[in-house]
């Protein structure tokens, strides 16, 4: 049997899409469990317009090759969500707006005995996250609710997490132009509310002495702090995301909570003003299954 064809050095054509070559420095062996792969399923390869790409440790995640692709917001979200966490720990995890499932996926791997559900409104990148969930094999554990989150919370009775994360889309309808894709205008416009909305969501769910982990644009930082007024949320911990030394803050994590807590201010620069890396972000990466060192070589496992 001859080698598939290799496009950019970094992918495999698959029958009917892409499948990421994993591209790693020399002797790094990922950490985590396995994903249990497509057990002959052909739903769980990609199709024609999809790529099966990396998301942590060796479990991957299904994206479109054009439209919103997982990045930095959901890396550095799931980080501040788990990061003060014990691995061990049996919690409930609920993901607002999951859209493909990388947050909930990269939570429901550094915890490995986390029952985590997603809430999601698109159909088919809801459909597309259990393909996710399926590939990585933890479908006993990790489930997704087609609907608005607005009003499936409403439904979830009383039932309770101990932790709620969310990645609201940045900009209010008519601040901008909105892409034709389908995929992707949902995921940056505020077609369904924005954060006010979240956290309401989340504050019905969540349980005594829960927290809440929300992204949301440095523009919106005001909307944050009202709406947390409004709900009687208090902040913990607020993160800054510089996505270099020098330039403005990109994005910003907050940790909230329904008691009373010490409010602490965090700054997180993912690179140095020469573009490599910070020793703080390789830490980041190394926590959530990823290299912290570019690869040395165009392929290496």
């Amino acid at each position: 049997m001859t080698d598939p064809p290799v496009r950019a050095m970094s992918q495999l054509v698959a029958p009917r899409g892409i499948v990421r070559i994993a591209r790693r420095p020399v002797g790094w062996i990922a950490p985590g469990p396995a994903p249990a792969g497509s057990q002959g399923r052909p739903e769980l390869d990609p199709e024609e317009d999809e790529d099966l790409c990396y998301l942590t440790g060796d479990w991957r995640l299904f994206q479109k090759q054009r439209g919103h692709r997982w990045s930095l917001d959901d890396l550095v979200t799931a980080w501040v969500a788990i990061r003060r966490r014990d691995p061990q720990a049996v919690v409930r995890v609920l993901d607002l707006g999951c859209g493909l499932g990388s947050v909930l996926l990269a939570v429901a791997w550094k915890l490995p005995h986390a029952e985590v559900v997603g809430i999601e409104a698109q159909l088919d990148r809801a459909a597309m996250g259990r393909r996710s969930i399926a590939f990585n094999g933890v479908a006993e554990r990790c489930r997704i609710i087609d609907g608005d989150l607005r009003e499936v919370v409403a439904d979830l009775g009383e039932e309770r997490f101990e932790l709620v994360t969310g990645t609201p889309p940045y900009f209010p309808q008519g601040t901008g132009t909105e892409s034709e894709k389908p995929h992707a205008a949902p995921c940056r416009f505020e077609l369904r509310g924005g954060v006010e909305e979240y956290l309401a969501a989340a504050t019905r769910v969540l349980a005594p002495r829960g927290e809440i982990v929300v992204c949301t644009s440095a523009l919106e930082r005001e909307r944050v702090l009202a709406a947390t007024r409004e709900l009687g949320l208090h902040l913990r911990e607020h993160w800054d995301i510089v996505p270099r030394d020098g330039k403005a803050v990109l994005v910003g994590v907050d940790v909230l909570a329904a008691e009373p807590a010490t409010e602490l201010t965090r700054v997180l620069v993912v690179r140095d003003r020469a573009g490599a890396w910070t020793p703080d972000f390789q830490a980041v990466r190394t926590a959530m299954g990823l290299p912290s060192t570019p690869p040395t070589q165009p392929l290496s496992g």
